[in-house]
């Protein structure tokens, strides 16, 4: 099998990468892997993603990477198997009311890959063999701060975690048809700006133990 480790920064799976610059590990895992770096954003992961498939098509796609939340109740450095995405701020805010380009029409809200305005994950198998907590992602071109959207993203989407990437994984490999799996642990809370309360460095660690436990056991 070809697996396609995918991740936005080289930091966010730097620890993945040097655990398995051990050659002897890689005999615990039964696949070729691949990496890519996208870069940061939704523009960038859709444009490396597709030339990517385009150039060894993958059977797996596995994208890693920290991400906000907005639910205080998850710890810093919690690892999740994000569920289902969609990108929040294709949007616009009228009469005090988040309304999406489906909520106005513009796009119909099961027109592919969405179903009901969301990029399911249909390979429910892969997420239950990742054993990891199930949430809903929201990703914006935009790093949400202001409470006013903070509140709309919540009332509308009721998201746990925000990411730059997520959707554009689900959008090309649903187009594509090749399995995914999207794993994001929680480095900060939405609109926290003071890093000096985020958890970066566990939530990296946290992040890639459960990506070779992950790999290790597929």
């Amino acid at each position: 099998m070809n697996c396609l480790l995918t991740a936005a920064t080289v930091k966010e799976i730097s620890p993945f990468l040097n655990y398995y610059r051990d050659t002897d590990k890689l005999l615990h895992i039964d696949m070729n892997i691949d990496v890519l770096i996208t870069g940061v954003g939704l523009t960038a992961s859709t444009y490396h993603l597709t030339r990517q498939f385009s150039i060894r098509r993958p059977d797996l796609v596995i994208q890693a990477g920290v991400a906000g939340c907005f639910d205080k109740k998850i710890p810093l450095g919690s690892v999740l198997a994000i569920t289902k995405d969609t990108i929040a701020d294709e949007s616009v805010v009228e009469m005090e009311k988040l309304k999406t380009l489906f909520d106005l029409k513009i796009v119909p809200q099961n027109s592919a890959p969405y179903t009901r305005g969301w990029l399911d994950n249909p390979n429910k198998e892969l997420i239950k063999r990742s054993k990891l907590k199930r949430a809903k992602g929201i990703s914006v071109n935009q790093i949400t701060t202001n409470k006013k959207i903070i509140k709309f993203y919540t009332d509308h989407f009721d998201p746990v975690a925000e990411s730059m990437e997520g959707a554009a994984l689900h959008y090309v490999c649903l187009m594509e048809k090749i399995p995914f799996l999207q794993i994001r642990s929680i480095s900060n809370y939405i609109g926290e700006r003071n890093k000096a309360k985020w958890d970066i460095k566990n939530s990296i660690s946290n992040l890639n133990k459960e990506l070779i436990r992950l790999l290790e056991g597929l």
